[in-house]
């Protein structure tokens, strides 16, 4: 369990690595684009900062608890990440990537607290 940790702590480290990148290349536009993407900054980075708080929870429950607001976190990048594009401040091609990571975050994220809720035998 401990690798699964790590490796999801430094999969959402380099995820918001990508986003800190992106939020860089975007924040040269309009200041549309730059209020999106700072609001992309921001969730975006949270993700793996909340999950780093969820490994030291007390609890089970808080563990649930942190790791839902990652899980919100995930889910509002990918919609920042989806009107990035609609907006046409990046093409399809250059952000399906991270959207595809994204969403890879989400079911993670979203495995992970399921499996916890699960009752011990």
């Amino acid at each position: 369990m401990q690798n699964a940790k790590q490796d999801l702590r430094e999969r959402t480290k380099a995820f918001a690595l990508r986003i800190i990148k992106l939020s860089a290349s975007t924040n040269k536009h309009s200041e549309e684009a730059r209020i999106i993407s700072r609001q992309l900054l921001k969730s975006g980075t949270s993700i793996g900062a909340n999950y780093a708080e969820a490994t030291r929870a007390r609890s089970k429950a808080e563990f649930i608890s942190i790791l839902g607001i990652s899980l919100r976190e995930a889910e509002e990048s990918l919609y920042w990440i989806e009107l990035l594009e609609s907006a046409d401040i990046v093409t399809e091609k250059s952000i399906e990537p991270l959207r595809a990571e994204t969403r890879e975050l989400i079911a993670i994220l979203v495995t992970s607290i399921n499996t916890t809720k699960k009752p011990s035998r």
